[in-house]
């Protein structure tokens, strides 16, 4: 078998794992993935915390750290960081809140879709119409009961 023939049965190979429905669905599905992600990281970066700061006065944890060693004087984590190690509690306190509420929206949205699943399976589905053939199959039984 030469080269240019294995080329081109791997690039068929290639072609229909790429086509098999698993694949394109993943592919849709990271796709769909990253775009919700980043509605909910806008929602909680720029509806929830700006409420929640303005509740608590702008707090902010993200500056907030423990100097590891005497060398550092700075009043800035990223300051602090450059002078020597510091222990950055305030940005890990702010990442924690951040999961938390962005898990707690994930969770409000699927809770909402799997209602309206759990809606949309409780309605049954009307029968479907007797064909043709069955109409008037029953229409002639039902003359004969006459009969």
């Amino acid at each position: 078998m030469g080269v240019e023939e294995r080329g081109t049965r791997m690039l068929r190979e290639f072609r229909e794992f790429a086509m098999k429905g698993n694949v394109v669905d993943l592919a849709v599905g990271v796709i769909i993935g990253a775009a919700f992600g980043a509605i909910v990281t806008s929602l909680v970066g720029d509806v929830i915390m700006p409420i929640i700061g303005a509740a608590t006065g702008g707090l902010d944890f993200s500056n907030y750290f423990t100097p590891l060693s005497s060398k550092v004087t700075a009043a800035n984590l990223a300051d602090a960081k450059k002078q020597g190690a510091v222990l950055a509690w305030g940005s890990f306190l702010t990442l924690t809140i951040n999961f938390i509420i962005i898990a707690f929206v994930l969770f409000l949205v699927i809770r909402a879709m799997n209602k309206l699943k759990r809606k949309d399976e409780a309605e049954p589905a009307a029968p479907p119409k007797p064909s043709a053939e069955v109409e008037l199959l029953t229409e002639i039984r039902d003359l004969l009961k006459k009969s």
